[in-house]
């Protein structure tokens, strides 16, 4: 089967690559559009590590096919930073909380919880759990994580409730 052209969008930018059929979004993403953020794990799907939002949902980016979303919304943690360049209330959070340690999981553990916050903007303890249970973090270090995520969801709550605020970045 020869190369297709595969038009997306990433983290709101048009972008356009020509890929194989066997090309996945991970690999496209890192080697064609240099978005290396994403990182590659087991490259079998279980470890979420190459987790990325796929029109607005989170997907393994390791097992899904590049040629198969064309037209697709894509974000990847490169695309959390706000218009400044400036962290996310979530990338800060992770930070404040010493949620990364050797940070090889850490794009897939924000992309994980970017979705879980967006479905869930109050999530409980054990919501946060289940949202990041395709999430591996083979530092152990997943309770930091999670009062990560919590403390980011109290944040954004707190911006949201400020007249003058303005949310989403």
């Amino acid at each position: 089967m020869p190369s297709q052209i595969v038009t997306l969008t990433v983290n709101g930018s048009p972008r356009e690559l020509i890929a194989r059929p066997s090309t996945t979004l991970l690999r496209a993403l890192r080697e064609n559009l240099g978005l290396t953020g994403t990182k590659r794990g087991c490259s079998q799907g279980a470890c979420g590590t190459c987790t990325v939002l796929l029109d607005g949902e989170p997907v393994v980016s390791c097992l899904v096919p590049v040629v198969t979303v064309d037209g697709a919304e894509v974000t990847t943690v490169e695309g959390l930073a706000g218009a400044d360049g400036g962290l996310s209330p979530l990338q800060q959070a992770f930070l404040d909380n010493f949620a990364q340690q050797c940070g090889f999981c850490t794009p897939g553990m924000l992309m994980s919880s970017c979705a879980l916050l967006r479905r869930t903007p109050t999530p409980t303890r054990d919501e946060v759990c289940e949202g990041l249970s395709g999430n591996v973090c083979r530092c152990t270090g997943y309770e930091p994580i999670v009062a990560a995520v919590l403390d980011a969801a109290d944040r954004t709550r707190e911006v949201a409730t400020q007249p003058s605020a303005e949310v989403g970045s």
